[in-house]
């Protein structure tokens, strides 16, 4: 069953491929990834598809199809396989932040690494909060960016439900570098947070000692 799920798949996007949209979209991503040249909103036309409940594979076969789809060099296939997992959101199981890992540091750009970040970390961390303080410890400690990355990150729709120590205590240890992804998802997360909860964000940057660029990212909202 998985093996036809993904065929199938692989075939309809050949299909589809168009190679004058493809070099449109390779030069934007820096010509970091190869593209078949199906646009964003066609893609997700076919996957309609693939996402219906009827044709779903058992959850069982999803770390597989997921990696297996990963592994496919048109990033086309990392964009349907994260929606693909997110798909089965409601039945994240504890062992699955060991896939979410292994996307995450594979093919990691953040195109991929910011919706996985929001849609299955931050799913998956709702359903096992017990989880949080120990991966984000791990990622932080990994010299990892994208993971890093992902530890600030994981929280931002969280709102009221949002561990405001976890998420100073993450910052605080990421926020002296140099590195545009970091303090770009500092001030993201900060503004995010700020939108219901200014006097906290207002608090912690005058707390805190943040590079230009998250400061100005946290607090364009607020000022």
């Amino acid at each position: 069953m998985h093996k036809e799920y993904i065929d199938t798949l692989i075939a309809e996007f050949q299909l589809n491929a168009n190679p004058h949209i493809a070099e449109g979209q390779k030069a934007y991503m820096r010509h970091q990834f190869e593209f078949l040249g199906i646009s964003s909103p066609k893609r997700k036309e076919i996957q309609k598809a693939f996402f219906a409940k009827s044709y779903m594979p058992d959850k069982e076969y999803m770390p597989l199809i997921a990696k297996e789809l990963w592994k496919r060099q048109e990033r086309e296939f990392q964009y349907f396989t994260q929606e693909f997992v997110f798909r089965y959101r409601k039945h994240f199981e504890r062992k699955n932040i060991q896939l979410f890992e292994h996307l995450i540091t594979h093919k990691s750009w953040w195109d991929t690494v910011d919706f996985m970040a929001q849609k299955l970390v931050g799913n998956y961390m709702l359903l096992f909060p017990e989880q949080r303080q120990k991966m984000s410890d791990k990622w932080i400690a990994s010299g990892n960016m994208w993971l890093q990355r992902t530890a600030i990150l994981f929280q931002l729709k969280y709102k009221q439900e949002t561990d405001t120590a976890l998420l100073a205590s993450t910052i605080r240890q990421l926020c002296h570098t140099d590195e545009f992804f970091l303090n770009k998802a500092i001030g993201w997360a900060l503004r995010e947070y700020g939108k219901n909860h200014p006097d906290w964000v207002l608090d912690f940057a005058e707390k805190t000692v943040l590079h230009p660029l998250s400061r100005r990212e946290g607090l364009r909202l607020i000022r």
